[in-house]
C-alpha cells in the first residue's frame, strides 16, 4: 500500500517504539497523529500531538475526535502501541499495578480500535497494527500480569482480523523480544543492554507491513534479537 498522504494514529509517542514509528511514518510522507500522555520531541509539518491517556475512553474519544477535525480526513493506519510492564510474581502484584497494566495494554487498545473501525470499513482500507510481546506466547517468569495482558492482546488480534478482513482490513500482531527502551528501567535484575532490539527495528518491520500488497496481508510477526548476549567469548 503507498503511505504518502495516509493518516495514521499512534500511540505511546513519546519514546521507544512509538517515537521509532512516528518517525519512520514521517518520512514516508504519512500524516501522523500521536496520542500519549507526554509529547515526544519531533517538529513536522505532518505530526500532530494530541494528549491521551488511552486508560480514559473519554479521552481517547476526544483525541478520536480532534484527529479527524484537524487533519481532515479518515484513518487509515493505526498503530497500537502504548503499554508497560510492572513485574512481580503472582501473589505479590499490587492491585493497582494489574489494573494499570490491564487498563493500559488491553483496556486502551479496545477503546482506541473501536473508534477507527467504522471509518475504515466505510473506505474499504485500513490496517491495525498492535505490539503484543513474546511474553504473550511464552510467558515470562515474575511477569504474570504483563503476560496475560499480551495475550490477551494477541487473542484480540486474531479474532479482529477475521472480523474485518472481509472490508480490506488488516491487523497485524507483532510479537518483539527485547527492545532497547525505557520497558527496562523498573526492572533491577533487566537492565536494557546494546545485544537488545532497537526500537527503529521494529519500527521497520511495522513498515513491511503497511506497504505489502492489498492481498498480502502478516497476521502475526514474531522478531527476536539474533544474540541475547552478546557474542560467545572464544
Amino acid at each position: 500500500m503507498k503511505l504518502e498522504g495516509k493518516i495514521a494514529v499512534v500511540t505511546g509517542v513519546s519514546h521507544g517504539i512509538g517515537l521509532a514509528t512516528v518517525e519512520a511514518l514521517l518520512e514516508k510522507g504519512v500524516r501522523v497523529a500521536g496520542w500519549g500522555r507526554t509529547a515526544p520531541e519531533i517538529e513536522h509539518e505532518n505530526f500532530y500531538f494530541f494528549s491521551c491517556d488511552v486508560r480514559q475512553p473519554e479521552a481517547v474519544q476526544q483525541a478520536f475526535d480532534q484527529t479527524v477535525q484537524q487533519l481532515n480526513g479518515t484513518v487509515s493506519i493505526l498503530v497500537n502501541n502504548a503499554g508497560l510492564g510492572i513485574p512481580a510474581n503472582l501473589e505479590d502484584q499490587k492491585l493497582e499495578d494489574w489494573h494499570k497494566m490491564f487498563d493500559t495494554n488491553v483496556h486502551g487498545l479496545f477503546y482506541c480500535t473501536r473508534l477507527v473501525l467504522p471509518g475504515m470499513k466505510e473506505q474499504e482500507e485500513g490496517h491495525v497494527i498492535n505490539i503484543s510481546s513474546i511474553a504473550g506466547n511464552t510467558g515470562v517468569k515474575g511477569m504474570s500480569g504483563y503476560a496475560a495482558t499480551k495475550h490477551a492482546v494477541r487473542g484480540i488480534s486474531q479474532s479482529l482480523y477475521m472480523e474485518v478482513r472481509d472490508y480490506g482490513i488488516k491487523v497485524t500482531c507483532i510479537y518483539p523480544g527485547s527492545v532497547q527502551t525505557n520497558f527496562f528501567d523498573n526492572m533491577e535484575n533487566s537492565p536494557a543492554s546494546p545485544n537488545m532490539m532497537r526500537p527503529e527495528d521494529i519500527a521497520s518491520t511495522i513498515l513491511h507491513a503497511l506497504e505489502s500488497h492489498p492481498n498480502y496481508h502478516h497476521v502475526d510477526i514474531e522478531v527476536r534479537p539474533l544474540m541475547p548476549k552478546g557474542k560467545i567469548q572464544k
